[in-house]
């Protein structure tokens, strides 16, 4: 992209992952307009070099959306106020929320009546690797959709998988990581509160399984959060429930039973139903805390 009007970027979603790319977007000379229900969130993004007046949606070379679920990301395309309708032709729509790949094919067709290119990428990494600019993409679309996104996936990417033009592919791929990732939590919350119950000091059980063939990066990346008991969300509790619903409703499309995902699925919904929703999803150590009647760090 030149510097021109072509780097005009409309970032809508400024949690933990959306906030890390409009970072990595504006180190990188992009004019990065970031819009978000949080307006503390957007305030905070302003400071960091965002854009602080109003945008002008013809203006804008590319959309990438990061927000929590399908109902959201419909609403901001295609709802009441929704910006499809204002974007110039051949804008970039570029779709980093996790959703299924029925979803992902839906808003693809709806987009291309309005002539918008459409670009399925959902996103991994976590927060820091998104400030870092190296996440990774399970990307797909058109080629020349693919093509416009390129300076944008080269500065916010540390790994781009192409899937080819089948909208949906990147997110079906994406729910097999969800699917794998939330098991792995909620074995890592098991595994931590059943060692504590052993009188396995916390610190000492990621010492010694960070060694073993029982780690893994959740493991490795979540434990941490229990032992300091810091809670405070990258990730929150309430993002199970909806990835895990997904992988489980794909999953019952294809007459595939999952029942680890199931098992992790309740552990999650019971965690949000003890008020515990809003907190980073280590958090649902507690759940089996409470059970085992034992104390977490």
């Amino acid at each position: 992209m030149s510097k021109s009007g072509d780097k005009n970027i409309l970032l809508v979603g400024l949690g933990s992952m959306g906030f890390g790319i409009g970072k990595s977007l504006l180190r990188n000379g992009f004019n990065v307009y970031g819009e978000d229900k949080n307006l503390s969130q957007k305030e905070k993004f302003i400071g960091e070099g965002g854009e602080n007046h109003t945008v002008i949606y013809k203006n804008i070379n590319a959309v990438i959306i990061v927000v929590l679920n399908e109902m959201q990301t419909k609403d901001i395309l295609f709802g009441d106020n929704g910006i499809a309708k204002n974007l110039k032709k051949k804008t970039l729509v570029m779709v980093c929320t996790t959703v299924s790949p029925q979803f992902a094919e839906e808003m693809s067709i709806s987009c291309s009546n309005y002539d918008l290119l459409y670009i399925d990428a959902p996103i991994s990494g976590g927060s820091i690797k998104s400030a870092e600019g190296n996440l990774t993409y399970m990307i797909s679309g058109s080629s020349e959709a693919i093509k416009k996104a390129r300076p944008i996936l080269d500065v916010t990417s540390e790994t781009v998988f192409e899937f080819g033009d089948k909208i949906g592919s990147g997110s079906a791929m994406k729910s097999i990581n969800q699917m794998l990732a939330g098991i792995h939590i909620a074995a890592m919350a098991e595994a931590i509160t059943f060692g504590i119950s052993q009188g396995i000091d916390a610190k000492r059980f990621l010492e010694v399984i960070s060694k073993c063939a029982g780690t893994s990066w959740m493991l490795e990346n979540r434990a941490p959060n229990i032992i300091n008991s810091d809670y405070s969300p990258k990730s929150s509790i309430n993002i199970w429930p909806k990835d895990l619903g997904i992988v489980l409703n794909i999953a019952e499309k294809s007459g595939f039973s999952a029942p680890l995902t199931k098992i992790a699925l309740e552990q999650f919904l019971k965690a949000s139903n003890k008020g515990l929703g809003n907190e980073d999803d280590s958090a649902v150590a507690k759940v089996y805390a409470q059970g085992a009647g034992i104390k977490l760090p």
